[in-house]
């Protein structure tokens, strides 16, 4: 019989009902064997986002030194500015609407002391990082620009073969593993009689992102109309095959010959269309952007913690250079993204769980939000460009 194959979704989806389900009537010894599996995981989690992020960070931005000089500058700076204005501009519409319509819930406050509502583990296992996540951050840039600027391939091969072994990890080990982790926190939340909360929570935050995407991809096509003369919808309307690919395969990287044909149909030229896409398809997140900014701010409401402008300006802006290292897998981004969270953010192990289903469950919308969007920059590049013929760069991650 033919293997059926269930998505990251589907199984986020179904760890997240199995644990409202088997909550209701699990004995507090059996649901504590998964807050100990949770508590592992949460561990061997923080220890390898440094890892994460300098074995994704550095080979990425190594990478952008191989692309064809000023064009390249350009586009990565468009999709950058892209990338803040989506943050940006999710921060100021979630602050008018979040607090009207997501309740603070006393008993989320207390979350840096589960144990007083909670299940606890039966034992821990400290797994302490081999540096914080701002000292990977930084020493990824520096390696990276490094990389970017010298003529030998020693060091280069050997950060790209440590990327390798991260992907491996995501993959192999930490994706696999993450359906288990959700089901056991919404297995402990259900127990303690939260998840209702969380799941209402859920429902809103998803319906007001999806309306702001769609808000976001009409912005970025006026933009990229405005600067062509073209008109914006007809633009928009051509890539949205693009956007229905994408709301399918969760991958940039899978949907690029959809992307590229439907930026040749906008009239963009081959040689910058050829440039453009792949290239934006690592480094143009702004869809991911928006839902990790979204569902950051909604989990902080919740939990009664203060969200203001000063905090989410800096996360907003490492962010956007941290989504460059997010790997071609489904949920990258929000892998890319954890250790940010943690130490700009404060967010703990279970919020980040939190935040790992509520990303996922919406996988799909912020891939096909970053995709057509590429067709947008790659409008802006073919009319800023002129007669300039880039080489192209190399294949996104």
């Amino acid at each position: 019989m033919k293997k059926i194959k269930v998505s990251l979704l589907g199984k986020v989806v179904i760890a997240i009902v199995s644990g409202m389900i088997f909550g209701q009537f699990f004995p507090d010894w059996l649901a504590r064997i998964f807050v100990t599996f949770n508590s592992l995981f949460g561990n061997f989690l923080s220890f390898a986002i440094p890892l994460i992020i300098l074995g994704l960070v550095a080979p990425a931005i190594g990478d952008l030194g191989k692309g064809a000089g000023r064009l390249l500058a350009i586009t990565a700076l468009i999709a950058y500015g892209s990338t803040l204005f989506s943050g940006f501009f999710t921060y100021f519409s979630c602050s008018a609407v979040f607090p009207t319509i997501i309740p603070a819930n006393v008993e989320l406050i207390a979350l840096d002391n589960p144990e007083d509502f909670m299940l606890t583990p039966y034992f821990t296992i400290a797994m302490p990082p081999l540096m914080e996540v701002m000292t990977a951050l930084i020493l990824s840039f520096t390696i990276g620009l490094g990389l970017s600027n010298i003529a030998g391939s020693t060091l280069r091969e050997a950060f790209n073969d440590f990327k390798d072994i991260v992907i491996k990890l995501i993959e192999v080990v930490i994706v696999p593993l993450l359906p288990l982790h959700i089901f056991g926190i919404f297995l402990n939340m259900t127990v303690s009689g939260q998840v209702m909360h969380i799941i209402s929570m859920f429902v809103k935050v998803i319906l007001v992102i999806f309306v702001l995407h769609i808000l976001l991809l009409i912005i970025q096509f006026l933009i990229a109309g405005g600067v062509s003369g073209k008109n914006p919808f007809r633009l928009l309307r051509t890539m949205l095959p693009a956007y229905a690919t994408a709301l399918g395969t969760q991958s940039s990287a899978a949907t690029i010959p959809v992307t590229l044909k439907q930026t040749r149909k906008n009239g963009v030229r081959e040689s910058i269309a050829v440039f453009t896409v792949p290239l934006c398809a690592t480094i143009h997140l702004a869809g991911s952007t928006m839902k990790i900014v979204a569902c950051a701010m909604a989990i902080l409401i919740m939990a009664g913690e203060p969200v203001s402008l000063m905090s989410f300006s800096g996360f907003i802006m490492m962010l956007g250079i941290a989504m460059v290292a997010a790997p071609g897998v489904p949920g990258g981004a929000i892998m890319a993204a954890l250790g940010l969270l943690h130490s700009m953010l404060g967010f703990n192990e279970t919020l980040q769980a939190l935040m790992i289903a509520l990303y996922i469950a919406m996988d799909s919308f912020g891939t096909a939000c970053n995709v057509t969007g590429d067709g947008a920059i790659a409008v802006v590049v073919d009319k800023i460009a002129g007669n300039n013929a880039p080489s192209s760069p190399s294949s996104p991650a």
